[in-house]
This record gives C-alpha cells, sequence and structure tokens, in this order.
C-alpha cells in the first residue's frame, strides 16, 4: 500500500480491480505541484502561433517592399481585395485544419497531432519566404493557406490538450495561459515589424515570416517531451500508458492514491458515456455530435452548438478588426502622427489585461466574466461609435500636403482621442473575459468520446468567422467601398449586446469542476443554476465502471 494510501482517502476509499475509488467528490485529483504547472501551461505557448500570424500580416501588408512585390505598379497601398485575400486566406486554412484535427486527435493522440500541425505550419512559411520570385501573390497566399492548416492543427488540438491534462482546480488560468500567448504573439509580431519596417530590401517582410520557424520549432521539440493526455489512452483502452502519463503529470508515484482515484474516475466517466454515445463508424462519430435534442440542455446538438457559438460570438466583439486593420484605420484620421506607437498601446494592453483573468475566471467563474466582459465590450464600442459620428472620426478637413495630396485631418483632435481611449479600455475588457473565457468553455463543455471533434469543431467556428470577417472589414471601412468610419462601432457593438444575451441565456458556469463533473453540471442544472450546482457523488463510486472496463479488456474507440 502507497504512502498516500495509508494517509489517503479513508473509510471512504475501496479497490475494485486494482485501482482505487472514493466516494469523497473533493478528492479525486492531486495536489496540484510546480511540476504540473510547468507541463500544463508549457502547451499554452501553441498561442504564439496564432497571435504572431495574427500581428504580423498587418505590418507587413504596410512594406512598400512587399507593396511593390504583389501590385507591380508602385501603388501606395496593397487593394482592397489582395488585402482581404491575404489576410483571410490563412483563417480559411486554419478551418479545415482544426477540422481535420478532431480525427488526428483521436488517431495518433493529441501531442503528436499538434507536433505534426507544426510541420505543417513550417512547410507553409518556406512557401511564404519564396514571396518575391515568380508570381508573388500566389506564394504569400499558397503559403498562408498551408500554414493555417497547421495553425488549425494547433489551435484545436491544444486546447483539448490542455484540457485533459490540467488539474480541475487551476485549469482554467492554465488554459487561459493559451490567450496570453496569443496576445504575447501579436506584440513579438508588433516589435519584428517595427524593427525591420525600414529596410530598404526583402528582409523587410521575409524576416517576420521566417521567424515563425521559431515557434515551430520550441513546440514541437518541447511537445515531445511531455507525456500525451491520460484520457486520450484512456478512450484508446491504454490503461498502463495512462497511468505513467497521469502520474508524470501530477508529480506522483503510479501507484499513489491520487492517481488510482483520478483514473478510475476517467475511466468510469468513459464507460458511463459509451453506454450514451456508442462506438460506431467514422460517418456516425462525426454524427453523433449532433445527436440529441436542441431542448435538452446536456445533449450532445446543445453542446456542439454551444461551442461553435461561443467562438462565434468571441469573433463577433469586433476585436480583430483592432488587430487586423488598427494601422491604416487610425492613420486615416489625421489625428495619430504615429500610428505605430498607438498599435502598439493596444496591443501591451492587450498582453497584460490578460493575465488578470488567470485570477477572475477562478474566482469568479467562467458565466460570471463573460457576462461583464460583454457588458464592458457593448459600453466602449457604442460610445466610440457615437463620439465618431457626432464630432469625432467621421469628420475631416482637407489638409493637403506636397507628400499627401488627399490628406485630411480631424475637425476635433480631442474628440479622436477620445475614441482611441475607448478602444483601448474595450481591449482590456476583451483580453480579461471573451479572449480567454471562450476558449476554456470550448475545453471543458463536451464529453470524451466527442471532445476532440466537438473542440475541433468549435475552433473551426472560430476561424470561420475570422475569415468571414477579415473578408469583409477592407470592403466596409474602406474609402472605395462602405466607408464606414466610425459607424463599424456601432455594428460591433450591437454584436457585443447580443454576446451579452446570449451568455446570460446559454453559457453555463464550470468553474472548479473535473471534465467529468461538468457533464453532470449539465445534465441536472440550467445554464442559469449552473453556478449553484454542487457534485454529490463521484462517478466511480456511482458505476463502479472501471471493473468492467477491465474484465472486459477494454474497446477501442473509432
Amino acid at each position: 500500500m502507497s504512502t498516500h494510501e495509508k494517509e489517503g482517502a479513508g473509510p471512504t476509499a475501496s479497490h475494485i480491480a486494482g485501482l482505487a475509488t472514493t466516494q469523497d467528490v473533493e478528492r479525486i485529483e492531486a495536489p496540484v505541484t510546480w511540476k504540473a504547472y510547468l507541463l500544463c501551461a508549457f502547451a499554452s505557448f501553441g498561442g504564439i502561433f496564432f497571435g504572431y500570424d495574427s500581428g504580423y500580416i498587418n505590418g507587413v501588408l504596410g512594406s512598400q517592399i512587399f507593396i511593390d512585390a504583389v501590385e507591380f505598379t508602385g501603388a501606395k497601398e496593397i487593394s482592397e481585395s489582395h488585402t482581404s485575400l491575404i489576410v483571410s486566406i490563412l483563417s480559411c486554412g486554419t478551418f479545415f485544419g482544426a477540422l481535420i484535427a478532431g480525427d488526428m486527435a483521436d488517431w495518433i493522440g493529441r501531442k503528436w497531432t499538434v507536433i505534426l500541425g507544426c510541420l505543417i505550419y513550417m512547410i507553409g512559411v518556406v512557401i511564404q519566404m519564396i514571396t518575391g520570385l515568380g508570381h508573388p501573390l500566389g506564394a504569400i497566399v499558397a503559403g498562408r493557406l498551408i500554414a493555417g492548416v497547421g495553425v488549425g492543427f494547433e489551435s484545436a488540438v491544444v486546447i483539448l490538450y490542455m484540457s485533459e491534462i490540467c488539474p480541475r482546480k487551476v485549469r482554467g488560468a492554465l488554459v487561459a495561459g493559451y490567450q496570453f500567448c496569443i496576445t504575447i504573439g501579436i506584440m513579438l509580431a508588433a516589435c519584428v515589424v517595427y524593427a525591420t519596417e525600414g529596410r530598404t530590401d526583402t528582409g523587410s517582410y521575409r524576416i517576420p515570416i521566417a521567424i515563425q520557424f521559431l515557434w515551430a520549432i520550441i513546440l514541437a521539440v518541447g511537445l515531445m517531451l511531455l507525456p500525451d493526455s491520460p484520457r486520450y489512452f484512456v478512450k484508446k483502452a491504454n490503461l498502463p500508458a495512462a497511468t505513467d502519463a497521469l502520474a508524470r503529470l501530477r508529480g506522483q508515484p503510479k501507484d499513489s492514491e491520487y492517481i488510482q482515484v483520478e483514473l478510475a474516475e476517467i475511466v468510469a466517466n468513459e464507460e458511463y458515456e459509451r453506454q450514451l454515445i456508442p462506438s460506431t463508424t467514422w460517418f456516425g462519430s462525426w454524427a453523433n455530435c449532433f445527436k440529441g435534442s436542441l431542448f435538452k440542455a446536456n445533449s450532445n446538438l446543445r453542446k456542439t452548438i454551444l461551442g461553435t457559438s461561443l467562438q462565434m460570438m468571441q469573433q463577433w466583439t469586433g476585436v480583430n478588426f483592432i488587430f487586423y486593420y488598427s494601422t491604416p484605420f487610425l492613420k486615416s484620421t489625421g489625428a495619430i502622427s504615429n500610428s505605430f506607437v498607438i498599435s502598439m498601446i493596444f496591443t501591451v494592453i492587450n498582453v497584460c489585461s490578460t493575465p488578470i483573468s488567470f485570477w477572475t475566471v477562478e474566482r469568479f467563474g467562467r458565466r460570471t466574466i463573460l457576462l461583464w466582459g460583454a457588458l464592458g465590450m457593448l459600453i466602449c464600442q457604442f460610445l466610440v461609435a457615437i463620439i465618431g459620428v457626432t464630432v469625432g472620426f467621421n469628420h475631416t478637413h482637407p489638409a493637403r500636403t506636397a507628400d499627401d495630396p488627399d490628406a485630411s485631418l480631424a475637425n476635433n483632435i480631442s474628440a479622436v482621442n477620445a475614441q482611441i481611449a475607448f478602444i483601448a479600455i474595450f481591449i482590456f475588457f476583451f483580453a480579461s473575459t471573451w479572449g480567454p473565457g471562450a476558449w476554456i468553455l470550448i475545453g471543458e463543455i463536451f464529453p470524451l468520446p466527442i471532445r476532440s471533434r466537438g473542440v475541433g469543431l468549435s475552433t473551426a467556428s472560430n476561424w470561420l468567422w475570422n475569415t468571414i470577417i477579415a473578408v469583409i472589414t477592407p470592403y466596409m471601412v474602406g474609402t472605395k467601398r462602405g466607408n464606414m468610419k466610425s459607424s463599424v462601432f456601432f455594428v460591433w457593438g450591437g454584436l457585443c449586446t447580443l454576446a451579452l444575451i446570449y451568455t446570460y441565456l446559454f453559457v453555463p458556469e464550470t468553474k472548479g469542476l473535473s471534465l467529468e463533473q461538468v457533464d453532470k453540471m449539465m445534465e441536472e442544472s440550467t445554464p442559469r443554476t449552473s453556478a449553484k450546482w454542487k457534485p454529490t457523488t463521484t462517478f466511480a463510486a456511482q458505476q463502479g465502471a472501471e471493473e468492467s472496463y477491465l474484465t472486459k479488456g477494454g474497446h477501442d474507440a473509432v
């Protein structure tokens, strides 16, 4: 008997087929160690991919060397159609990559799917590097499409992997680290672009592209040293590997009471879910994501809709408008002498605000921060819009210069500065709430049999709406098209209002629950009462499923 058994669960523990179980819902996980923190936190490094790619392209599109290479005309800027294509094509590739990743994560494992994504990403970077030779537009578009597939693998499966390996008491904070890494990636991209913008050779855009290699190598090599998800091994009926992986993640010996009890809980829940969602064909396993009643909170269909709509709402906040198009948008006000500095301030606010969620998401919960975040964002968006259409950005007068005969200047510089301040406050609310909150929830709400595909579908939704927004925004604010100016913030404000209503009606509270307990909570409560739900028993004690699992010799899920 191990030390933990001697000091462990006491009279509530029993042993069934070599695994300890307990009825104490507070003892289903080992105490969190620094090793567990570091192992789980490293996986969040994958967010660098997402953030850097979102950030660097904004600066590259402004490089005169790049403009000359793509447009062939000595134009002052990339055309609206080419801007839309170059920015959105990565999201298009990522959409398909996230869908494919759902299958790959079940076939070859969570960590190896991410490593494969790193390899695909590097191939895409190589193709982007040849922009300027032959047909440059084709190279940058093809390279970003392929790199997007790699980012899709990474963005879907890192969330899945982190959700499955992180201790429940700090899972929200650690998964929020993924969003933190996204913000760091955006900031690093801005710094690299600023450092290379003065170059007179192709290094002005090739260097920002090439640095992406570094992120892929760090993540791939690091993940090779980490164990795969113990829940993946349970799904594949490999109990010894699951035990070894869980012991490494929790920093406990394999025969520890804690490891035995947590593994028993995972096995029991997997057996319970398999009774509800039997193994089937490849097509049937995807179809399982859409089974159940729309009016039943715990149905697979409702969970899939919840996951995909959460990511849709995150994109509808309008945050990517700020980071994709802020430089030309702010420059056109005539009130900003150095638009890069303002963009950098936005980026720093984004980085510094995200760690706040590490505490708030575990102290106040996922649902609470999403509600307050949506309220704060809609107030800021509407204020930016109202100021702009009354006295701010929408009111300008010609201010021609020898260098720019089409230049204009805002009539009220103070009003434009107020708009910029409220945009900065909006970024604070997004970065500390919806930025990490949506990613945390999609990793928690799906049962194990459909978790990889559910997370893949949710991530694909993020990238689908990312693509749509990237495509339409240049036409919404372009001077030759919609020319909405500040009025575009009425659109984002209205969508943030919708996000507030949506959160109140449909988003449950998952704080402090294991992934297995989240299933039970969604079955026994509604979103508005979910914060009051408390577990009363463990799956292992209720089902005794680990015994039947071992007796049957397990099963290999499709």
